[in-house]
């Protein structure tokens, strides 16, 4: 292991954040795309409470989810032609119209499809701030060793916000208000996102692209696909893990407790990241990727075991160790398969392909929980870290080839 990595000289975190303007835009990146580990599990928490259905949760969670995989990467295209600016703001208001929507029509008892309809509006009209936060990261720093470094600082960015995000979420659903936790999503999605569009500075410039090109969406390009199937296995996951630890941690008398044992999970991911991107790895980027999926699906096997939520917390630490490296390598195959003025829609597309596999996995495990409890929701992350594991080790001869 010694061979394979290089120690850095100084806090790699600490040079990449003195790039100018680099802070701020990452603080802002940060508080929008907090919402996103709190609608997922203040919908379910909401409706299940409302309604008295996983089932039914795991269905609005779902739509919401998938209207944002779906609708994500064609505003990232827009974002590439136009700018960041000028397509967040009109979705911005957007967004803030579908999340109250949501939340009243729950708290009016409508029926499932009128949730159905404010959640896919409100999905559809998020923009993925991962993906242009990396865009910023990728035209301020073009340098492969400090790139890898602002990439792994954002994924440990994510982390904390899905450490933050499920106690958030679930404290303000259980103690306040049903819908408590995505009033406050739908603040934080508002100001975040004004202040990040508000960084002009660091906004990268629109890049102009042959006219033939403008239509190939960047999932066509080589190696992308096997990318998003594995990609969505792996939002499967954690679309059931979210669910299955809810229901668990109510059939342990502590349903309060669901959102603490979500971060530690997320924990786990945010140590391993942070350790991950303060080195310079010399070995290929799907090897890496490859043994980061082996480990995961390894992780959730676990989970069959848990007969407390102490085992739940310590196995979905071990776990998630594994997220933060195979994402930061996924982010980095994308990079390298990319064309410049296709990035950010390519960065995009791995947020569609977990968003995709989360609401998936919401759903299946809501119903599985429904017919035969938590550790039923559980089987169905096992099986998607198994599905994860065979396609990557299958197609990894494909992600070592480049484009010309």
């Amino acid at each position: 292991m010694a061979q394979d990595i290089a120690p850095a000289r100084r806090n790699p975190y600490v040079d990449v954040l003195s790039t100018p303007g680099a802070a701020a835009f990452s603080s802002a990146a940060a508080i929008a795309r907090l919402p996103m580990s709190m609608i997922g599990i203040g919908t379910v928490l909401m409706v299940q409470t409302l309604y008295g259905s996983y089932g039914m949760a795991g269905r609005v969670a779902a739509v919401l989810g998938l209207a944002q995989a779906f609708v994500s990467p064609q505003l990232a295209r827009l974002v590439d032609r136009r700018g960041q600016r000028g397509v967040l703001l009109p979705a911005l208001a957007v967004t803030a119209v579908g999340l109250a929507g949501l939340v009243v029509s729950a708290v009016l008892h409508a029926p499932e499809a009128v949730l159905w309809l404010f959640a896919a509006v409100a999905g559809a009209s998020q923009g993925s701030y991962g993906s242009m936060v990396r865009t910023r990261w990728s035209h301020a720093v073009p340098e492969p060793r400090r790139l890898h470094t602002a990439y792994s600082l954002e994924s440990a960015v994510d982390e904390l916000v899905f450490i933050a995000g499920p106690i958030l979420a679930t404290t303000l659903a259980t103690a306040v208000a049903p819908a408590s936790g995505l009033v406050v999503a739908a603040v934080a999605t508002v100001l975040g996102g004004l202040w990040f569009c508000a960084q002009r500075a660091t906004e990268p410039p629109v890049s102009a692209t042959p006219h033939e090109g403008r239509h190939r969406s960047a999932v066509f390009v080589p190696g992308v696909p096997v990318l998003m199937v594995a990609f969505a296995a792996t939002g499967v996951i954690f679309g059931a893990t979210e669910v299955s630890t809810v229901a668990f941690a109510e059939e342990q008398g502590s349903k309060a407790m669901a959102g603490v044992v979500l971060a530690v999970f997320a924990a786990g991911s945010l140590i391993s990241g942070l350790a991950y991107g303060a080195r310079h790895w010399l070995s290929p980027a799907p090897r890496r990727f490859a043994i980061g999926m082996c480990a995961l699906a390894a992780g959730v096997a676990l989970f069959w075991f848990v007969d407390s939520l102490w085992m739940l917390a310590a196995v979905m630490f071990v776990a998630g160790m594994a997220i933060a490296p195979t994402i930061i390598t996924g982010n980095q195959l994308v990079q390298n398969l990319m064309a410049p003025q296709q990035l950010t829609e390519g960065l995009a597309w791995v947020g569609t392909a977990i968003g995709v596999g989360t609401s998936l996995g919401a759903s299946l495990a809501g119903a599985r929980v429904d017919d035969g409890g938590a550790h039923a929701g559980f089987f169905v992350a096992m099986v998607a870290g198994w599905v994860a594991t065979v396609v990557t080790l299958t197609a990894v001869r494909t992600l070592r080839r480049r484009p010309a």
